[in-house]
């Protein structure tokens, strides 16, 4: 599902929000989204207060001189927005993109990390 979104830097661009897989570790938050056509300098990644936003760039396939007859595949960019509670280390969040699939790690804090209790046998 898209939306049409007025930019002054981006014109009528289509907004998409990208497929997104989130995974649980024992210290991290591991979050996939499906972004075809970015890469490292179209996309942007941002935290303020708690919202993480990630924004896609996409610059048109279609040469300006050709007129597009048919198309199955929207184009547009991409834009998702997630809140992030105190539980999450926003200082240390990384990001990588590969092929298409921006990754992000967002690391636990040390307060709900999992941590092995040492027994010993005295009272």
């Amino acid at each position: 599902m898209a939306e049409t979104v007025k930019d002054k830097n981006r014109e009528n661009r289509k907004i998409y929000a990208p497929a997104v897989d989130i995974i649980e570790t024992t210290n991290n938050i591991l979050l996939f989204a499906d972004m075809p056509g970015v890469n490292e300098k179209t996309v942007d990644v941002t935290v303020e207060k708690n919202l993480l936003t990630i924004h896609g760039m996409i610059e048109p396939t279609i040469d300006d001189k050709l007129t597009l007859v048919f198309s199955e595949y929207g184009s547009g960019d991409y834009q998702r927005v997630f809140s992030l509670t105190d539980e999450i280390d926003k200082n240390n969040i990384k990001a990588t993109v590969r092929n298409g699939v921006l990754k992000l790690v967002l690391p636990k804090t040390e307060k709900i990390k999992t941590r092995k209790i040492e027994v010993s046998g005295e009272a």
